[in-house]
């Protein structure tokens, strides 16, 4: 009886033109981003029935829009370059609506959006490629905070090649991502496990835990009376809570020696609002296109008052900034005022904006300094 009815039911889908097994739809071929010998790249998205797209990359100055050129089968292109060796992001605007590159599995995830990765090599190859040395690995850890009402939050950890085979104790280095970031910023876009691996492997690091928490202790696009609040709050969360988790965790090398602390953005600001003020804690700072924000000498009165003494406890103090960043003259101002009180410090420019190709240099030129002996 069963027999007969599903043979009926397929006359029935015959007679309709419905296919009785259901075809799977054709591959897409479509390739973007197309990474030329010549670093120029073709980026391709398949919008026919859009009435316009538009490109826009890292590479680009803040707010421009590239126009894209549609051909006869619907599929929109453009070719830039050639561009230097790094990571950079980008992202389509087809009629009005931004978006991912549908076709390229490298995202970067953010709070809000996402946008595509494009990866241009360098020969040789950038601290930030990878290469075949030994490799770390990189835990993912959900923790809930009590000092952030409950919540559960994630936290990325990488750990240098050999750490599980080993019983040797590493020191740690605390580094931070930037506003509308997410923890897994610093690996996905940013490349800091690669950039460790090659690092150790050419003995220009010391073998280090990296520890990357996430920075919004407020929720992301809060009021800004709320967000005011952000750094006070991520400073009780990371001293109070990551630490602590951290030394119970992992096979950690005590004492302030040990620790250093680094960020980007607002990661820099919290680096070093956060480090400067728990010198108990911390031996070095890193500050990426960031400044300290307002009224230090109201705020740090005790390290700018004895500068002999701060400085003495600051083995790396580290201020890194591309050119073409639109907060450029904030960070010099903060380095001005800081050399006014006589702390030591290096103020270091390389060229770029506020993009992720500044950061993985930053971060390649910070680390080396860390954990001397």
């Amino acid at each position: 009886m069963m027999t007969h009815a599903r043979n009926l039911l397929l006359l029935a889908l015959a007679v309709a033109g419905v296919p009785a097994v259901a075809q799977p739809p054709a591959r897409d071929t479509l390739v973007s981003p197309e990474v030329r010998p010549d670093r120029t790249v073709t980026f391709r998205i398949r919008a026919p029935k859009a009435a316009q797209v538009t490109l826009f990359g890292a590479w680009m100055p803040v707010g421009s829009q590239q126009p894209m050129v549609r051909d006869a089968d619907g599929v929109w292109s453009v070719t830039v370059g050639p561009l230097a060796p790094n990571g950079y992001l980008y992202s389509f605007t087809v009629d009005g609506v931004t978006i991912a590159d549908p076709v390229n599995p490298d995202i970067k995830l953010r709070q809000r959006t996402s946008a595509s990765l494009l990866e241009i090599p360098g020969n040789p190859p950038e601290p930030w490629e990878i290469r075949d040395v030994p490799h770390g690995a990189v835990e993912v850890s959900w923790l809930k905070s009590k000092v952030l009402d409950g919540s559960t939050r994630q936290v990325f950890v990488y750990l240098p090649p050999g750490y599980g085979k080993s019983t040797t104790r590493y020191p740690v280095l605390y580094l931070l991502h930037g506003s509308g970031d997410v923890p897994a910023s610093w690996t996905q876009a940013g490349k800091a496990n690669l950039i460790l691996d090659n690092l150790i492997a050419d003995r220009k690091a010391a073998p280090m835990i990296v520890v990357m928490p996430g920075g919004h202790a407020v929720p992301f696009g809060s009021a800004r009376a709320v967000q005011a609040k952000n750094t006070e709050l991520f400073e009780e969360y990371l001293v109070d809570e990551i630490v602590p988790w951290v030394e119970a965790s992992y096979r950690t090398a005590r004492g302030r020696e040990n620790r250093a602390i680094a960020g980007l953005s607002m990661g820099g600001g919290q680096a070093f609002n956060v480090g400067f003020a728990h010198l108990d804690l911390f031996s070095a700072i890193g500050v990426f296109s960031a400044s300290g924000g307002a009224d230090l000498a109201g705020r740090f009165q005790q390290q700018l008052a004895h500068p002999a003494a701060t400085n003495s406890k600051l083995k790396v103090f580290w201020i890194g900034i591309g050119k073409q960043d639109a907060g450029y003259e904030r960070a010099k101002q903060f380095s001005a005022a800081l050399q006014g009180a006589h702390i030591e410090h290096p103020f270091v420019e390389t060229e770029g904006g506020h993009v992720w190709a500044v950061w993985r240099w930053a971060l390649s030129e910070y680390a080396p300094l860390l954990f001397r002996r």
